[in-house]
């Protein structure tokens, strides 16, 4: 089986979702993951689409003209007092564009609350036919494995599961052996990056990688290989934000060296060997 791959939205942060699709389609890549849910936050477009009728068929058009398909969409966060319904449009928007997954993650510390909208959501999700993924955040309420394991065995629901963020995986100190206790099931997707090996005291600094300063799969300090080849063999979303080398190379040439470092990385850690991902990283990032 060839490993499958997603351009992820924060790689190309602000590029709308047509042009994502077009970007991805010139890269390489099998799929795109779109940000349709707004944020809000400082500078960031707004890309609803179930709000913008000329943008869901610009959408639905590069992706029937590239045959890229739309792997998932982001971020259905739970926070204090949100009401999950406000995502129902994104959400049938993307199962109108073939979409799979919804990315959500926590950031309310009443964990009542985060189990009961984490579990609404869900239920909301599945009539149209969509997974909703939980993924831990270093700098949220669910913050390591343990936490998202908490939640996904107190909702028990059949479309709930486990997003791994490589970077995330890595700065929360967590252990591959114990990945091997997950349902198999569980695992639909991840995320893929490299960072450095040393992790930040600091939230600030924390963030500032996560956000603008993710690594080359190969160039960092993570063991990338020894977490992806314990797990199904699911596909990887580029998600690898890098200011400096996005705006220095453009978008589309980014996207293209995210792509080409991350196939290189893999045919040099095959699956079955949890050997260290160390090895001839000086010629993957020569790029």
């Amino acid at each position: 089986m060839t490993r499958q791959y997603s351009l992820a939205y924060l790689t190309v942060l602000g590029c709308s979702p047509d042009e994502m699709i077009e970007i991805a389609a010139q890269a390489g890549y099998d799929f795109v993951s779109l940000r349709p849910i707004y944020l809000g936050l400082p500078g960031e477009p707004n890309y609803a689409l179930s709000d913008n009728k000329v943008l869901m068929q610009k959408t639905k058009k590069a992706l029937a003209d590239t045959g890229v398909k739309l792997l998932d969409i982001e971020l259905a966060r739970i926070y204090d007092g949100v009401d999950p319904k406000q995502y129902l449009p994104a959400m049938e928007a993307a199962a109108e564009l073939g979409g799979r997954h919804v990315l959500s993650s926590i950031w309310t510390d009443d964990r009542n609350f985060a189990i009961e909208r984490f579990a609404e959501l869900c239920d909301l999700a599945k009539p149209l036919g969509l997974t909703v993924e939980l993924e831990f955040v270093p700098i949220a309420s669910v913050f390591n494995l343990a936490g998202v394991l908490e939640v996904l065995n107190a909702v028990k629901r059949d479309n709930a599961g486990l997003m791994l963020d490589m970077h995330h995986f890595h700065r929360s100190n967590d252990k591959v052996e114990d990945l091997d206790a997950i349902p198999r099931e569980w695992f639909r997707f991840l995320h893929l990056c490299d960072a450095p090996a040393k992790i930040p005291t600091s939230k600030e600094e924390m963030t500032y990688i996560l956000r603008e300063a993710r690594l080359y799969v190969g160039e960092g300090g993570i063991d990338v290989a020894s977490i992806v080849n314990r797990i199904p063999e699911i596909p990887c979303s580029i998600e690898l934000p890098h200011t400096k080398r996005s705006q220095e190379l453009g978008y589309a040439e980014f996207a293209r060296r995210c792509l080409r470092t991350a196939k290189e990385y893999f045919e040099m850690h095959p699956r079955g060997h949890h050997d260290s991902a160390s090895t001839d990283k000086k010629k993957l990032v020569e790029v």
